[in-house]
Formats: C-alpha cells, structure tokens, sequence
C-alpha cells in the first residue's frame, strides 16, 4: 500500500512539532488557546473511548467539528475491541480529520488494567491484529500511533516496532519511557533513535520536552522528524513559537509574567464556564498553575500558595500579585524544579 501523505506542516524547512494529547486538557479550548500563542503543526484529540457501546463523545468531537484553528486534528482513539476499532475509525472518517491514531502508551492503571492504551504493549499479537484492521479500513488518510518504549520494560520494543513498519503507519509518536515510569524518570532518547532507524515513517518525539532548547537537544540525539510536546505546552503555551525561533537560530523573545496573566485568563474563561461549578472551575484551574508555576518560581512559593487557595478570589488575586507587580518579570525559559 503506497504512503498516505501527512498534512502540510505550518514551517515545511523545519522539522514537526505537536501538541501531545491529554485527556481532560486538549480539548477545542485548549486547541484554540495554544494557536493562539503559537500553533504546533499538528493537533490531537483527546481520546475517543471505544468498546461495544461507545458512540462518538460530542465534546471530544468539537475538536474537530468546530475547530477554527487552520491546523490539522487527528482524532485519537483507546481500546481494544477490534470489530468497534474499525466500526469508530470509520465514523470517525467522515469528519474533516487529518488522521486516526491508535493510542498505545496511555500510563494510567485504570486503563491499561483493561488492556488498552498502554497495557496494548505486552500483547505484540494483539497489536499486530489491531494495527492490520485499521489499516485496511484508513486507507485514504494517514493511520498514526502514539506509543511508549514498552510496559514494564523494553522486551516487546523491536517486535512492535517491526509490525509498525509492516503496516505502513505513517506516524509514530514515541514517548521514551515505559507505561510503569508513567512520567518519572530519564527518558529513553536513545531508543526513540533506534525507531527512527528501524520505521520508515515519521517519528515525534516525546517526553520530557521542557523547553525550546530541550527540543533541539533531543531532536540533535533522536534524528526524529520533529517533536510532541504536551505538559510543558501547558506550562508555557509559547513553546512552540519557541522552537521555531530557537530551530532557526533566533534568539527567543521572553515572556512577560503579565502575559502569563492573559493566558490564565484565557484559560479561566472557558466558553462553557459558566455551566460549570465555581469549585470545580478553580481545581481545573489549578491543573494548569501547577506546571505554569515551574516557570515561575524558584523557590516554589507561589506554588505552595496556590495549592492552599479555596476560592476563586482567593486564586485570581493570588494571580495578580504574583504576576502584575513586577513588570520587567518574564516566564523562565526551562522549569525551575519539579516542585
């Protein structure tokens, strides 16, 4: 079968960059808030959970659906029922999608426990089976896979990798640790360079990607295609701005705490906020200061304070004095420590 080719991406002269998908935090607002400051070249949805019952998640759709961003969305799907893999890739076909992608590395006990997301690891034959349907059934848009290096360990890497290759995936993101590290850990850049060598599609890689500089160190050691950054695209929603700037030699512009101030507004003000209860809103709030505040704060104080806020006020107030009192302060450009 002749290779499906991949979206354009925004900077054809540079290598890759997305934003990695995570579940309860990419969705169309989140998407839109990232173009804004800068958008990777490609999307990914958060995952769409299929089995015997599922229908298509409405939320999760819009993402697609209602994207306004210009940049292309593949639509991510978790499980492992063959007949329902086939039955979502194909609804799924019908909506303006760049691609499906197979999640194979989702490190959360409750979902590999069930033998899907990262748990697909310790089952080659399994893979191999899944990997064969989809491709028969996405034959006119790239067929992608988000992975890690393996489950416990590294045993099953080269065999998956081999029946990638055998069924002409045209992307594969690669996080370079194993499901149990989930994100502890030095990643395995190495053996991302080794899926380079051993797959002929693309390769992103993924993990740990804190920084501008931290991309192009990584994309130095990998020979990868291009980068997929996500928690840290939370921290700081300029990364990718960043990257481009840093991959054409640039020096990259700092960002003033007081823009940081306007991203945490754009983050507060959800379109469905105000369906949503205040103490709710505020945890989801803090989902995101968490990594924000790594760029920060040295010494960790803000996210101490942060954690200890109860209300709205409280946190939004808490915000201003940290952010709008110093103007000549900028978002540090890697993180300060993992707090």
């Amino acid at each position: 079968m002749p290779k499906v080719l991949l979206p354009q991406s925004l900077h054809p002269d540079l290598p890759l960059t997305a934003l990695a998908p995570m579940q309860d935090v990419t969705n169309l607002w989140f998407m839109k808030v990232i173009a804004h400051y800068g958008s990777p070249d490609y999307f990914f949805t958060e995952y769409f959970r299929v089995n015997d019952t599922s229908r298509l998640n409405r939320s999760i759709l819009a993402a697609i659906t209602e994207n306004d961003t210009g940049r292309p969305v593949f639509a991510q799907m978790i499980g492992e029922s063959i007949p329902d893999l086939v039955r979502t890739a194909r609804e799924l076909c019908r909506y303006n999608i760049a691609g499906v992608d197979l999640n194979m590395g989702c490190p959360a006990p409750r979902i590999y426990r069930k033998n899907v997301g990262g748990g697909l690891l310790r089952e080659p034959e399994k893979v191999d089976q899944i990997l064969a349907e989809l491709r028969s059934t996405v034959n006119d848009r790239p067929l992608t896979v988000k992975m890690r290096v393996g489950f416990e360990n590294t045993d099953n890497f080269y065999k998956i990798l081999d029946i990638i290759a055998r069924h002409n995936i045209d992307l594969l993101s690669l996080h370079g640790r194993t499901v149990k590290d989930m994100y502890h850990g030095e990643v395995k850049y190495d053996l991302i360079a080794e899926a380079v060598s051993r797959v002929d599609c693309p390769v992103l890689a993924n993990g740990n990607i804190t920084s501008a500089t931290t991309a192009l160190s990584v994309l130095a050691q990998t020979g990868a295609a291009g980068v997929m950054v996500g928690r840290w695209a939370i921290a700081n929603p300029w990364i990718f701005k960043q990257i481009r700037q840093a991959l054409r030699g640039e020096v990259i512009a700092p960002v003033p705490l007081v823009e940081v101030r306007n991203y945490i507004d754009r983050l507060w003000q959800t379109p469905n906020s105000v369906n949503i209860p205040v103490r709710s809103r505020v945890g989801y709030l803090k989902m995101f200061l968490n990594y924000i505040a790594l760029l920060v704060d040295a010494e960790g104080q803000f996210l101490r304070l942060m954690r200890q806020t109860q209300t709205e006020v409280e946190l939004l107030n808490l915000c201003d004095r940290v952010f709008l009192t110093d103007v000549t302060k900028t978002l540090a450009l890697a993180p300060y420590s993992k707090g």
